[in-house]
């Protein structure tokens, strides 16, 4: 079985910024894909909520991204963008056959 799980985070632009929002996390994704440590996918419900999906490829590529210094630039600036509603940290896949 795959090493790969996900984290999902679900949050909403700070008024005026999401234009700004979008960007930065265009950004994230970009390091997150070139450096190797997993694929996101967003969402967005309705006008304001998003739904940011990242599959990590593997715990240790999740251990390495939360100390590259590109990854915190991006989300330091994204505490200035955005509000957090609600994460989970580690889904991992249980199946559905028996």
């Amino acid at each position: 079985m795959s090493q790969e799980y996900l984290s999902v985070a679900i949050w909403e632009p700070l008024p005026n910024m999401e234009a700004a929002s979008l960007a930065t996390i265009r950004e994230l994704n970009a390091i997150v894909s070139s450096k190797g440590y997993g694929r996101d996918l967003l969402y967005r419900s309705g006008e304001s909520h998003y739904m940011l999906l990242r599959y990590w490829n593997s715990e240790q590529a999740r251990r390495s991204a939360l100390e590259d210094p590109d990854l915190l630039r991006c989300w330091a600036r994204l505490g200035n963008e955005i509000q957090i509603l609600k994460v989970y940290e580690k889904l991992e896949e249980i199946g559905l056959q028996a």
